[in-house]
């Protein structure tokens, strides 16, 4: 049944939705909650409602028998939305009207979203008489108060109603995706694992994104050539395990792959670890010593940060890629070796072509196959499988069962930029793990200040405009803003998500300003 997987404590903690909530409320004082395919309250802790806006509601709902009737009337609206594709407006026990949408996931009934705890105007003359005479029964020592209550009750008109029936429905459409999402990721999460025993080369590789998925490809391709390899990227992003899946997927897989970081060594020492020395060629060559060229013939040299050596330095290493020939420190003897070299760098070395501080010629040998690397602000379809893999392994390291991270958390958590990368987030991760303790829920208190200050500062705000309508466009903007982002700019699969038509969806990214980039 997927009842059982729906998650409706969850849905509150949604962005999207709090907003929605939180412009209903603004603008008509309403509430909005959820009801099971049972009709029964959703997301209401120990018997309440979450918030009721007016003081009549949350006096009806603050009296069990009060309570009691509102739960009966979300059974009896649930149970009749149950074969129901549309809305419905009905009235409750006390004689507010309710707009009711039913959930369908899958196409299966789970639901129903509605709001409350209004008048219609066209009808509001006698629901007025209605709430006052239940309230004087009900509560007959607020009678005082009762009269002012009734008449600062929300009336809306039927363009109101119709408004805040399209606001009703996004929230439904907010919880479909939703569930849709978190149902395809733990698919993912399982498809994963199940392909990375078999993909040694990818196995710390995690990403389903679509720029992932390019740089597999690319790399699969790359592979099985000899051809010198430049990968670039940010720091953080995984450089490292680029040139190790080049290397166990290529036929040098049974000989060395050595790693070598230029960035480490000043020039001298940088030499002498390449290329080796002969005993006496300067103060402490005690012996002779093969240089990493040597040591890794046949195999495969990871060269790292190779934008930070020196115009002399690079004419040696311009002569070992072209013939493969080079000479240890203090000799004049020419040595050859094997060896496929994958170099690294999170330096824009084009631009320091043109500066003067990086070789052309040396540029263009190691240019043959370039792997950029995205980072991952560019792939935030990654973060919850990457985060999910980094919980297991703590677990596994520490011999504990692995903890989950609520979704409240893990919203300030996708919507970081993560100049870090990757390796930013897994020590965050652990850092989460750590802090949390015994608690198996990670909540968003053990985050690092920088990453909730940096969200909060920097996260979308929906504004209210002067008008209904403005707030709506606002809303709309911000979501087809996302999604672009999410769908890196396919306005084919952004259409689909959101059920309209490309057209349609063209035309709003028109009006809105936010083509920005070349779509399909």
């Amino acid at each position: 049944m997927v009842e059982q997987h729906v998650r409706w404590d969850e849905f509150d903690k949604i962005h999207v939705i709090r907003k929605l909530r939180e412009i209903v409320g603004k603008w008509w004082k309403i509430q909005l909650n959820f009801t099971d395919q049972k009709g029964l309250l959703r997301g209401v802790p120990e018997g309440k409602f979450f918030n009721p806006l007016n003081p009549i509601c949350k006096a009806i709902t603050e009296n069990s028998k009060g309570f009691e009737g509102c739960r009966g009337t979300a059974r009896s609206t649930t149970a009749s939305l149950t074969n129901s594709k549309g809305f419905k407006v009905s009235s409750c026990h006390s004689g507010f009207s309710t707009v009711s949408v039913p959930i369908r996931v899958n196409g299966q009934f789970v639901g129903t979203v509605f709001g409350d705890g209004f008048v219609i105007e066209e009808s509001a003359a006698q629901q007025k008489i209605a709430i006052k005479q239940y309230m004087d029964r009900a509560f007959p020592e607020k009678r005082a108060e009762i009269q002012d209550w009734v008449a600062a009750l929300p009336v809306l008109s039927a363009k109101d109603l119709d408004y805040l029936t399209e606001l009703v429905n996004l929230v439904v459409e907010e919880i479909v995706m939703t569930h849709k999402t978190i149902n395809d990721q733990e698919e993912t999460v399982n498809e994963l694992r199940s392909q990375l025993s078999n993909r040694y080369g990818f196995h710390n590789m995690i990403g389903k994104s679509a720029p992932m998925q390019n740089l597999y490809r690319l790399l699969e391709r790359v592979a099985a050539s000899d051809a010198t390899v430049l990968v670039q990227g940010e720091n953080g992003t995984g450089k490292e395990l680029i040139a190790k899946a080049v290397h166990f997927n290529s036929p040098r897989k049974k000989n060395r792959f050595i790693p070598v970081n230029c960035g480490a060594f000043n020039e001298n020492l940088l030499e002498s670890e390449l290329f080796g020395h002969v005993k006496g060629s300067f103060t402490g060559a005690v012996k002779d010593k093969k240089g990493l060229f040597e040591e890794a013939d046949g195999g495969t040299l990871f060269m790292d940060e190779l934008g930070e050596t020196s115009m002399a330095m690079q004419v040696k290493l311009l002569r070992v890629l072209q013939d493969g020939t080079f000479s240890p420190v203090g000799s004049s003897q020419v040595r050859k070796s094997n060896v496929r070299v994958v170099a690294a760098t999170n330096r824009d070395l084009a631009k320091m072509v043109k500066d003067g501080t990086f070789r052309e010629d040396l540029y263009y040998r190691l240019n043959v196959i370039n792997v950029t690397v995205p980072p991952l602000r560019e792939r935030k379809d990654d973060i919850k499988l990457l985060t999910d893999h980094f919980l297991v392994a703590y677990a596994k390291h520490s011999n504990k069962p692995p903890k989950v991270i609520a979704s409240d958390c893990m919203e300030v958590i996708m919507n970081y930029d993560w100049p870090g990368n990757v390796r930013e987030l897994e020590n965050e991760v652990e850092r989460l793990c750590v802090l949390a303790g015994d608690e198996k829920e990670i909540t968003p208190e053990f985050l690092s200040p920088r990453i909730t200050n940096t969200v909060k500062s920097s996260g979308s705000q929906i504004k209210f405009a002067g008008s209904l309508k403005g707030t709506m466009e606002e809303v709309e903007k911000q979501m087809i803003s996302d999604g672009l982002v999410k769908h890196r700019y396919n306005r084919s699969r952004l259409a689909k998500e959101l059920g309209m038509s490309r057209a349609s969806l063209i035309s709003k990214i028109s009006k809105y300003g936010l083509d920005k980039a070349g779509g399909e």
